[in-house]
Formats: C-alpha cells, structure tokens, sequence
C-alpha cells in the first residue's frame, strides 16, 4: 500500500496494539469480565474501521487505476474475494 491512507492507517493500529496490550494487563490484573467485553468491542470497532478506510482507499486508488488501464477484471475478482473473507 502507498496510498494517502497509509500513515493514518499505521497510527490506528499502533493503536489498537496498545489497547490490546491493556487487555492482556487487565487479565493480568483479573479485571471484571465485563470491562474485558468492552474493551474487545472496542478493538474490534477499531479494526472495523481500519478495514473501512482500507476499502475506500483501495477503491479511490487500486481499482479506479486499475478500470483507467483496462486490466480490472483481477482487481474486481481479488476484492471480490477479500470482501467476502471479510464480511
């Protein structure tokens, strides 16, 4: 990936990495079950919109350039496939 979203997409998951390093102390610490819970739904959110700007980004660039050259018809199938892995 070279694209405008890179940056931005490596601050969220140094992110994400931190939060999940909580999680591991919080076990440690044998925090309440239901703080865990919400602490994985929130890392969970956050991947989520990773993928999201990940999507855009993909299609603003790789598939848009990809359509301009004539040869997207791979590009169409692979996103078809990491779509449906994904969703």
């Amino acid at each position: 990936m070279s694209h405008r979203e890179r940056k931005n997409i490596l601050d969220r998951l140094s992110r994400i990495e931190g939060h999940i390093g909580g999680i591991k102390r919080m076990i440690n610490d044998d925090r309440d079950c239901s703080e865990l819970l919400l602490q994985i739904t929130a890392v969970r959110a956050a991947l989520d919109k990773v993928g999201k700007i990940l999507l855009e980004d993909h299609l603003e660039f790789c598939i848009v350039d990809a359509i301009k050259s004539g040869e997207y018809q791979k590009h169409l199938q692979d996103l078809k496939e990491a779509l449906s892995s994904y969703l």
